[in-house]
């Protein structure tokens, strides 16, 4: 569905997407199966958290991440989807654990990392409207339930 999406312009690809949301929801809650995703918290030389805000779903700022293909590692989904997204080619990749989570009902083991980035985001602005570095003590609202839990993890890694 997405490498059909990525063929339209971006303003009818942003149409699009909050549709193929709901439906991806919906498939999900009838099929129940196990999930695996991907997340960054990445930050700059400053220790600035980059956050983004998706074109589709709740209005609330999160993490760069997504999906990890069958049989894709963890660590190449997490930089596939930072790349797609935000046009950041990520140097190295800590990994921080597998957080259970919950996702439309099913369970989701998303695969957390941090990394260090010396570059400005480019948002595709199809799936990402806007990504900016904040500083950790002036996070903006409102952040997703999910980000708020992966930033606490991070937190307790890296001190």
């Amino acid at each position: 569905m997405a490498k059909l999406l990525d063929r339209l312009p971006a303003r009818m690809h942003r149409a699009a997407l909050p549709i193929a949301f709901a439906l991806r929801h919906r498939w999900r809650q009838w099929r129940r199966v196990r999930l695996t995703g991907c997340a960054v918290v990445i930050t700059n030389l400053a220790g600035d958290i980059l956050l983004l805000r998706h074109s589709y779903g709740p209005p609330v700022w999160s993490l760069p991440g997504g999906g990890v293909e069958p049989g894709e590692d963890p660590e190449d989904a997490a930089r596939r989807e930072v790349f797609e997204e935000l046009g950041i080619a990520l140097g190295k990749l800590q990994p921080l654990g597998i957080l259970v989570e919950e996702i439309s009902g099913c369970v989701h083991d998303a695969h957390l990392f941090t990394a260090i980035a010396s570059t400005v985001p480019r948002p595709d602005h199809r799936e990402i409207l806007e990504a900016r570095f904040y500083p950790s003590h002036s996070l903006p609202e409102p952040l997703g339930k999910k980000t708020r839990s992966r930033l606490a993890h991070w937190r307790t890694r890296v001190g």
